[in-house]
């Protein structure tokens, strides 16, 4: 009977193998050259299989699909690789330079270095100013205005603006959830997300699924000089491109998003917002209206406002105040100086001027929760007591507010337990209703 089989390597098998033979002088010789000959061969063989592992990963098999796909033309005229949600993230294209698109997803120009000094960060900007597409008109996105217009030509009940300037890939369950919460209230509404990421065939496949149920949203390449042209942000976008402005240590995407949103709303009209929110009540009925975040509980007024939620008409003057503000007060170092706080500045210094005809909502309407309790939304009830806080808040915000702000830098992270009261709001207030437990 033979024991049990012990696998060995080949240096162990080689030793043992010289050893028997130094006790055989007859057949040493053959038996070593022989052995030699074994290991060049399983050498070279090695060599060549590992230059076609590499080889494979250069040049990938155009067989490599993970799902069957669908190609649908897209406004604009380009073809798109469609596929369901479900099944992302998936490679739309196994081309060499698709392949290289997608290993370089990530690698994100607008981060500048760490701790950088002023010159050092200016430097640097200097040198990634051609590589930032984004602040430029090229082929793609001079069609953006043409796109917008055959979007909004769609009998739409309300213009939904949303800004995406991080990758297809990290637009993510969470973001989708708020695509998909908004059409359960304003099923007739139409969404333009401004966003070269989300404007390609892993973006299209993403929002397929609503596509697909009839709903009215498309990504578009922004065009951010026609955006800000005859504001007075022009200025400030020439100044930059220039490069003789410090872009500031946070990131710049963040700002441009704080640019672009502003814009959009003069140039169009309409309502804009985050993609981190829960939508509860249909906002196309309401007009020139600003949310608080925060009120001073004293006075009972409005301690500071937010700018994740603005509904304006189109070229309304206070939108003009806040790219002024934008392009006159700037500060790349400064979290939120750009965003919550511009508005929170420029409204301040408005008071009550009634030529603006602005309505700030209280912090329920927008924001009945605020970033350092929203974690306590995505728990579920362990006890009584918890099941009957989960019970009344799911009252009091599903009664007094219209949407919900989930404060992704936040909660981005947690998950949607069963039975909390995240969960219940959702369920109750989307289309597609999946992956609702997935952060």
């Amino acid at each position: 009977m033979l024991g049990p089989f012990r696998k060995m390597s080949k240096k162990s098998l080689t030793y043992r193998l010289i050893s028997r033979m130094a006790k055989s002088p007859v057949i040493s010789t053959i038996s070593f050259a022989a052995i030699l000959f074994f290991i060049y061969a399983d050498s070279l063989m090695s060599s060549i299989n590992n230059a076609n592992i590499k080889t494979s990963e250069v040049l990938p098999s155009p067989q490599t699909t993970s799902s069957p796909q669908t190609t649908t033309p897209l406004v604009g005229g380009e073809e798109q690789v469609a596929t369901s949600f479900n099944s992302l993230p998936v490679a739309v294209s196994t081309t060499p330079e698709r392949k290289i698109e997608e290993e370089t997803e990530n690698e994100d120009p607008l981060i500048p270095p760490f701790k950088a000094s002023v010159d050092e960060r200016m430097e640097w900007f200097r040198r990634k100013l051609p590589e930032l597409e984004i602040l430029k008109s090229n082929e793609l996105s001079e069609k953006f205005h043409g796109r917008v217009l055959e979007l909004f030509n769609n009998k739409c009940s309300a213009q939904f603006f949303m800004v995406w300037l991080s990758t297809a890939q990290s637009f993510g369950p969470r973001e989708f959830l708020a695509v998909d919460s908004l059409f359960s209230t304003s099923p007739d509404g139409c969404l333009l997300i401004l966003s070269s990421s989300l404007d390609t065939p892993k973006g299209f496949g993403i929002l397929k699924p609503l596509v697909d149920r009839g709903f009215n949203v498309l990504a578009v390449t922004p065009d951010v000089p026609f955006l800000v042209k005859n504001t007075p942000a022009e200025a400030w976008l020439d100044d930059l491109k220039s490069g003789n402005m410090d872009p500031g240590s946070v990131p710049l995407f963040n700002h441009l998003s704080d640019l672009i949103r502003l814009a959009v709303l003069y140039k169009y009209g309409g309502v804009y917002l985050d993609t981190d929110f829960i939508f509860l009540k249909d906002l196309s009925g309401l007009r020139n209206v600003i949310g608080a975040q925060s009120i001073n509980q004293v006075t009972k007024k409005w301690a500071r406002l937010n700018g994740a939620v603005m509904i304006f008409d189109v070229h309304h003057p206070v939108l003009l105040e806040f790219l002024k503000e934008y392009a006159t007060t700037f500060n790349g170092n400064r979290w939120g100086h750009n965003g919550p706080y511009l508005v929170s500045r420029v409204l301040e210094r408005i008071g009550d001027n009634s030529e603006y005809n602005i309505t700030i909502f209280p912090p329920k309407a927008f924001y009945p929760v605020d970033w350092i309790k929203i974690a306590k939304l995505f728990k579920k009830p362990e006890t009584e007591a918890d099941s009957k806080w989960a019970d009344d808040t799911l009252a009091d915000i599903s009664s007094e507010s219209y949407v919900v702000h989930l404060w992704n830098k936040r909660s981005r992270e947690l998950k949607i337990e069963e039975g909390s009261v995240m969960a219940r709001l959702i369920a109750d207030h989307c289309n597609i209703c999946e992956n609702i437990y997935d952060p």
